[in-house]
């Protein structure tokens, strides 16, 4: 088994502002896997693939899935909370940082570059939420 970084979680996640996931929305729809490209995108994803969908009817064929990158859209920013590199990726040399590079290269980013998601404190308990219910 690998012991390359696989699966991560972006804490803080990254967020990608609205001019720069519109830059990448644009561009991912120049190079997606029905059109020649490497790309795949949904509303939770960006998937880079080994080679254009070739099979049937616009099927995978044999384009294999190498990584994902794991997105929500708040308003109109994209926030990574997630990267995966599957085995094949990683067999081919592929990283977390290196998948999300070759994206948001783009749209002039790095994993490391884009800004962070601001971690709010967890709320502090309510010292009389707890004698409230102490007699029931």
């Amino acid at each position: 088994m690998p012991t390359a970084d696989t699966d991560r979680v972006i804490r803080p996640a990254a967020i990608v502002p609205e001019r720069a996931a519109r830059l990448l929305l644009a561009w991912v729809a120049v190079h997606d896997v029905t059109h020649g490209g490497v790309w795949a995108h949904d509303v939770g994803y960006f998937k880079r693939f080994s080679g254009p969908f070739n099979g049937p009817a616009g099927m995978r064929g044999s384009a294999v899935l190498l990584g994902s990158i794991h997105v929500t859209w708040d308003k109109y920013d994209v926030t990574i909370f997630r990267v995966s590199i599957t085995e094949e990726g990683v067999a081919r040399g592929m990283t977390v940082e290196g998948v999300c590079n070759e994206l948001l290269k783009h749209a002039g980013l790095t994993l490391a570059t884009c800004p962070r998601a601001d971690l709010a404190p967890a709320p502090v308990p309510d010292p009389f939420r707890r004698e409230l219910f102490a007699d029931h």
